[in-house]
C-alpha cells in the first residue's frame, strides 16, 4: 500500500470539499437548476482530470492511464444508475429541493462501503489469484444480464430486506418533515420517509459497487488508483444527476454500451495470465464503446417514447415560474 500519508491527505481533502459543498454552496435547501448542475459536473471533471495530471507525475504515465480508464468506467456505470435515482425519488415524490441532500448523504456511505470493498477485494487478489477468474466470469454474467434487462424496471422497497427490517426496527412519521431524517414528537424520535430514501439510495449503491468495484479492480490492482478513481466518479455524481436527469431516458444505447464493457472487461480479466491488454488499447476500446452507444442513441431515437416532462420526476411544470 502507498504511504498512508497519501491516503490520509486525499481523504482530508475530500472531507474538505465535501464540507464546503454541504455548509457553504448548498447551505440552504433548494432545487438545482440545470445551469448550476452542469457548472458543478464541468467543476468535478477539471478537478478529476486535474488529479489525473498529478498521478501521472507522480507515479508515471502507466497509471495514469489506469485512472483514467477506471474514471470513465465508474462515471459511466454511474450514468446508468441514475436510472435508479430518478426512479427512487418519484416513488417516494421527495421535493426537488431536497434531492441533493439526499444525495450527498448517501455518497458518504458510498465512499465509506466501497473503500472497504476496495481494500478486502485487492487483498484477497494479492493472496489469491484464482479469485480474478471468478471476478471475470462475474463480469461477464453481469454484462449478459444487463444486457437482457429493461430500462424502465418498476421499483420495489418492500423487496428491500434491509427497508423491510428497519421500518420494523424503527418508529416513522407518515409524512416528510422539512428536510429532516429524523424528528421529535412527544419527546420520543421519530425516523421521517426521507430517512427511508436515504436508506435505500446507501443500499441501491452497495448493489451498485458489486458491479463497478470488479471491474475497476480488472484495469488496476493498485488500491489508491482504484480508490481515488472511484471517489472522483462518485464526486461528480450529485451534479451529473441533476444535469441529466430530464435528458437521461435519452441514451437508451447507453445501457447496451455498458454491458458490452463489462463482458469485455471479464473477458481482459480471464485472459490476464496468458495475454496482457495494452492499457492504452482497454482505454481506447472503453472510450469507443461508450462514444458509439451515445451516438446511436442521438442518432435513432425510441420513436414510441415521449420526451420526459417534469412531472416524470416529481416537479411541478411551473417550477421555475413565479
Amino acid at each position: 500500500m502507498d504511504n498512508i500519508y497519501f491516503w490520509i491527505l486525499f481523504n482530508v481533502f475530500v472531507l474538505a470539499l465535501l464540507g464546503l459543498d454541504l455548509l457553504v454552496f448548498h447551505k440552504k435547501e433548494h432545487e438545482v437548476k440545470i445551469k448550476e448542475a452542469l457548472l458543478w459536473s464541468g467543476f468535478w471533471i477539471m478537478l478529476s482530470l486535474g488529479f489525473n495530471l498529478l498521478i501521472y507525475y507522480w507515479k508515471g504515465p502507466a497509471p495514469a492511464l489506469e485512472f483514467l480508464t477506471a474514471y470513465l468506467i465508474e462515471k459511466s456505470l454511474s450514468v446508468d444508475n441514475l436510472f435508479v435515482f430518478i426512479l427512487i425519488f418519484n416513488f417516494f415524490k421527495v421535493p426537488a429541493k431536497f434531492q441533493h441532500k439526499i444525495l450527498f448523504w448517501g455518497i458518504i456511505g458510498a465512499l465509506v462501503f466501497r473503500a472497504l470493498f476496495i481494500l478486502v477485494g485487492v487483498a484477497l487478489i494479492a493472496k489469491f489469484h484464482f479469485i480474478i477468474y471468478i471476478l471475470g466470469a462475474f463480469l461477464i454474467f453481469t454484462g449478459i444480464k444487463m444486457a437482457f434487462q429493461k430500462g424502465d424496471d418498476e421499483l420495489h422497497p418492500e423487496q428491500n430486506p434491509f427497508i423491510v427490517w428497519i421500518s420494523q426496527k424503527l418508529p416513522f412519521t407518515k409524512h416528510s418533515v422539512g428536510g429532516k431524517f429524523f424528528t421529535k414528537i412527544d419527546g420520543k424520535i421519530f425516523a421521517t420517509p426521507l430517512f427511508l430514501v436515504l436508506i435505500m439510495v446507501e443500499t441501491t449503491d452497495i448493489v451498485f459497487a458489486a458491479d463497478s468495484i470488479p471491474a475497476i479492480l480488472a484495469i488496476s490492482k493498485d488500491p489508491f488508483i482504484v480508490y481515488t478513481s472511484n471517489v472522483f466518479a462518485l464526486l461528480g455524481l450529485r451534479a451529473l444527476y441533476f444535469a441529466l436527469a430530464g435528458i437521461i431516458q435519452l441514451f437508451h444505447y447507453l445501457h447496451y454500451g455498458l454491458s458490452v464493457i463489462l463482458v469485455f472487461i471479464g473477458f481482459k480479466l480471464l485472459m490476464s495470465d496468458i495475454f496482457h491488454l495494452d492499457m492504452r488499447i482497454a482505454l481506447g476500446v472503453v472510450g469507443g464503446i461508450l462514444a458509439i452507444s451515445v451516438i446511436a442513441s442521438l442518432l435513432f431515437p425510441k420513436k414510441d417514447e415521449a420526451l420526459p416532462t417534469p412531472q416524470d420526476f416529481g416537479q411541478k411544470p411551473d417550477a421555475d415560474k413565479k
